[in-house]
């Protein structure tokens, strides 16, 4: 053997050796144990809804691990929800959202202390498997439902402690006043609610027939009550149903008001006669040229309702191309004068927010008034000092809300301090409301605030509150409500001292929620 092959060979055999070494290294070393921790997304367990997904248990197998077999999940839930819930199902969507599919387990728990049957055989990567609750008819929407995952048991009978990445797994309940579907409608949208004197709810909203897009087209109001506090909602009526031809002859985009002196409620839209929505309405006073402002009232709670009637001769300049309310709410000031937030179209199509009010408890009305800035289109009122209204404005330029105030109904408006830089906004409609409740048994006037909060997308809604009347709206001061993708809008009650009751949007459907004033207060 030369010595070019024998150098060769023991360069073969140093390599074979070192090779078998690592191994024999590799071998010896433990394996990686199996990760197991939760994550709890930000939103509420609505009633009526089939899938609530409120617990993802993520499930990490190490690449060197061999086939995981789970049977079993053991997990808490707090004992007073229990009688709240229908069911638990459990759907595995590997590293992927939530999408609901065919259950791989369910459970129906009658204790605090519960273990979910399974057959998972895991490979190694990364697996979600989502708890998703679903409640029962009649769930109380006053408490809270927390799930914790604790345990996975192995078919060796070894144990995997679970842990929590810290997102908060208490959640609120809530309830679907409408769905997708509900009535053969497509979609639901355009929230505004009001409380009256005797503790009932009135929810408006969009009912779009056939589609989710705005007007024209075929959409009437529609209108749910609750006396119980929002746990459960009477039947849909239509209030406001403009005739024939039906897909050419809509009615939207409502705001409501409750005026405590008259007991009546007020709720105003926009109808479009043909093409004579945003679009397509032109300067003039008819319907057959430009959108009408319309209103109709109830005097016995919101069990009947007067037959709508166009108020548009009165607040609009013929100039305008168009002019029609903010949808949500309207407020009634303390010497009684009666107030929609409103928003103009100019000559030249450019929008402005505005306010419309009556000093005759609505026999009357007066528009035609200039806002405060160009651009800015869905606004809502309050009256924050006897004879000051704030006016909170979409902004067409994106980011923030614009705000200014007034003190004379609109001559003359001044913008505020926080306008523009304090509330941030996508673009979107919001709702904003002044309040009286009570917090350490002192009562305060507080102004809440909600919208979809980000400054692009609809996602995060959220209810903020000032303390000083809106002069500033600080950053702890905020609660985070539901973090999906929604269609954005909200509308803000005062159900009593105590609490207070948000309507908002999801995709194609309206939820109701109760958040106690000691939660966001303390």
């Amino acid at each position: 053997m030369n010595q070019m092959k024998l150098l060769r060979l023991n360069l073969f055999i140093l390599i074979a050796f070192t090779i078998m070494s690592c191994k024999k290294t590799i071998a010896e070393q433990p394996l990686l144990p199996v990760l197991a921790i939760t994550h709890s997304p930000s939103f509420p367990v609505i009633k009526g809804l089939a899938a609530n997904p409120v617990v993802r248990l993520g499930v990490t197998i190490p690449g060197d691990n061999p086939e995981q077999h789970v049977k079993t999940i053991r997990g808490t839930i707090n004992p007073e929800a229990i009688s709240s819930i229908d069911r638990i199902d459990l759907h595995l969507t590997g590293a992927q959202p939530f999408v609901a599919g065919q259950p791989i387990a369910t459970i129906r728990p009658s204790a605090s202390n519960f273990d979910v049957a399974v057959d998972l055989k895991l490979k190694s990567g990364v697996h979600f498997i989502w708890f998703s609750i679903v409640l029962k008819n009649d769930a109380s929407i006053d408490g809270k439902i927390t799930l914790l995952c604790k345990e996975l048991v192995m078919s060796s009978e070894a144990v995997t402690a679970i842990t929590t990445d810290g997102s908060d797994h208490s959640k609120r309940i809530g309830v679907a006043v409408r769905k997708a579907g509900d009535d053969n409608v497509h979609t639901y949208r355009i929230p505004g609610i009001i409380t009256t004197d005797k503790g009932t709810m009135i929810a408006v909203y969009d009912i779009r027939y056939t589609e989710s897009r705005d007007l024209p087209g075929n959409i009437d109001v529609g209108m749910s009550r609750s006396t119980d506090g929002g746990r459960t909602w009477e039947p849909m009526k239509v209030i406001m149903d403009m005739g024939e031809p039906h897909l050419n002859n809509g009615i939207g985009d409502p705001a409501v008001l409750f005026d405590p002196i008259t007991r009546k409620i007020w709720v105003a839209a926009l109808w479009s006669k043909g093409n004579r929505s945003i679009a397509g309405s032109l300067p003039g006073i008819s319907p057959d040229t430009t959108g009408q402002f319309v209103l109709v009232s109830s005097d016995d709670d919101g069990k009947t309702w007067s037959a709508p009637q166009t108020i548009t001769p009165q607040i609009k300049e013929p100039r305008w191309h168009l002019f029609f309310n903010g949808p949500g709410n309207g407020i009634v000031m303390q010497d009684g004068k009666l107030v929609f937030a409103a928003q103009y179209w100019d000559e030249v199509k450019m929008p402005h927010s505005t306010i419309i009010y009556s000093d005759d408890k609505g026999k009357s009305w007066k528009g035609k008034i200039l806002g405060p800035k160009s651009n800015t289109t869905e606004s809502q009122v309050v009256e924050t000092t006897p004879g000051t209204l704030m006016l909170n404005m979409r902004d067409n330029r994106g980011g923030y809300r614009s705000v200014a105030t007034t003190t004379n109904m609109g001559a003359k408006w001044t913008e505020h301090s926080t306008s523009f830089s304090a509330l941030q906004d996508p673009v979107c409609m919001a709702s904003f409301i002044k309040a009286t409740v009570k917090h350490n048994n002192v009562s305060k006037d507080l102004l809440f605030f909600s919208n979809a909060n980000t400054s692009s997308g609809r996602y995060n809604i959220t209810i903020k509150w000032s303390a000083d009347l809106g002069e500033t709206w600080l950053k702890n001061n905020q609660l985070l409500i539901d973090e999906r993708l929604c269609f954005g809008y909200s509308a803000l009650t005062r159900l009593d001292e105590n609490t207070i009751g948000l309507l908002y949007e999801g995709s194609r459907d309206l939820y109701f929620v109760k958040v106690p004033v000691s939660e966001m207060l303390k």
